[in-house]
């Protein structure tokens, strides 16, 4: 699973209707070009892709202020919308996706009502001490990962890396039982992504050819 296709779609999804400089400028905001493959290229690659496949519709309007052709705006379709609310899902209860695809999940989490975000989460750390009752009866000796050599190095660094991560969805779920945060159905979200002109301290400022269109 790419964190990149949930992000674009996300992100058009809170706007209602975006350019691509807006999702670009979004994901930037987020740190996400730091934590994730959503640099400017794959940003603009996957809004056209996702037009193709019908997750998007594009509408042609006014040519952009930095001149060149008119921008294309995109908005979410209902195909869009499902695919959105399948891949974050999908991002909460796989425990063996990259962190950038937990990371893109954990951005729309409030998107969902707070009851299935819980389920999701547990699912996730059942999943996670699943894997690690499976490989420790076999990679990890009561020894210590020394009796394999330096790979056992490996199996040690995932085992604490599953502990580490389970543990940290386990506070999460607390915090979301607390009332923590705003979900859907709840009342008004939080705003996560910038206004129309408002300026974005944590933009990197690199311009790309599809910053125009």
């Amino acid at each position: 699973m790419s964190a990149i296709r949930l992000l674009v779609l996300g992100a058009v999804r809170q706007h209602g209707r975006a350019h691509g400089y807006q999702v670009r400028n979004d994901l930037e905001y987020w740190g996400a070009h730091e934590w994730s493959s959503a640099k400017p290229g794959s940003i603009y690659h996957a809004l056209k892709q996702m037009a193709k496949q019908g997750l998007l519709l594009a509408h042609e309007v006014a040519p952009s202020t930095a001149g060149g052709p008119p921008r294309t705006e995109y908005e979410m379709t209902d195909l869009g919308d499902q695919e959105f609310f399948t891949l974050l899902r999908a991002s909460l209860t796989s425990y063996d996706q990259g962190v950038d695809v937990l990371s893109a999940g954990i951005g729309f989490i409030v998107d969902l009502e707070r009851g299935e975000a819980v389920a999701l989460l547990r699912e996730r750390v059942a999943a996670i001490e699943a894997w690690r009752a499976s490989v420790t009866e076999h990679y990890t000796p009561a020894e210590g990962p020394e009796s394999l050599g330096h790979i056992g190095e490996i199996m040690n660094m995932w085992v604490h890396s599953a502990d580490a991560g389970a543990a940290w969805t386990r506070g999460l779920i607390a915090r979301l039982e607390a009332g923590a945060y705003t979900f859907a159905g709840e009342g008004d979200p939080f705003v996560g992504v910038l206004a129309e002109g408002q300026e974005n301290p944590y933009a990197t400022g690199a311009p790309d050819p599809g910053d125009t269109h």
